[in-house]
């Protein structure tokens, strides 16, 4: 049976993701510790995803927002939060049951530590599963999460890395993630699986290819530039 942590807050942002909304949050609701809250930033969607999120209340809050991005709609979510943990879900991905449960024992365990990964599945949503021309996931199948909804972390070191940079539309998360690794602050990514991430034909890395591939090449550029800063000629 679960039961409730009361300080774990989960911020789920959503743009037109109406097809995957409801799996997303019944994969929040059926965790075996269940979160304080759970937070869904509809982040100016055209679909039926607020209609989606709404079916939750009361056990989901539903804020809405003209569309800003997903680094703008995490922030929203966090300027709403109460808890003294912080998760993140997108819509169209998926947590296992054990998730919160493996990661607050981690952390609860080991106070040094800030926030804990896991590892991250990617799966092919249903509606290409029957495309017989869908490549091999192989070893992309299992990832060592990096990843914003593979996280558990202390409202404390999230205040102290500080929000996601808006002007990031795909990396805005390497980017905190690279100002995390700046600070020290300290991670561990556990061996349990916490995460599936679904594949399909609107994911925003896919539809925003070559917007994808230039913010990472600038968020290197701008590593490279910081590192060569910090060199003593």
């Amino acid at each position: 049976m679960s039961q409730t942590h009361s300080t774990v807050s989960v911020i789920i942002p959503v743009y037109n993701a109406e097809r995957y909304l409801r799996a997303a949050i019944e994969s929040v609701l059926t965790q075996t510790v269940l979160p304080f809250e759970i937070i869904v930033v509809d982040d100016g969607s055209t679909d039926a995803s607020g209609a989606v999120a709404r079916r939750f209340v009361p056990n989901v809050r539903v804020v809405t927002q003209p569309n800003e991005g997903p680094a703008a709609a995490r922030n929203c979510g966090v300027s709403l939060a109460r808890g003294d943990y912080l998760a993140f879900l997108d819509a169209d991905d998926l947590w296992v049951d054990n998730k919160l449960q493996r990661q607050l024992h981690a952390l609860t365990t080991n106070p040094a530590l800030a926030m804990v990964f896991g590892q991250v599945e990617q799966f092919y949503s249903s509606e290409l599963s029957q495309q017989a021309t869908l490549p091999d996931l192989g070893q992309r199948h299992l990832l060592a999460g990096i990843h914003v909804g593979a996280m558990l972390i202390r409202r404390a070191a999230f205040a102290r890395i500080g929000l996601f940079d808006p002007q990031w539309q795909v990396a805005e998360f390497m980017e905190w993630y690279g100002r995390a690794q700046a600070l020290g602050v300290k991670s561990l990514v556990l061996p349990d699986l916490v995460m599936r991430r679904r594949i399909h034909t609107t994911n925003l890395g896919i539809r925003a290819h070559h917007l994808a591939r230039r913010e990472y090449l600038r968020l290197a550029k701008r590593r490279v530039d910081q590192h060569a800063n910090l060199v003593v000629p």
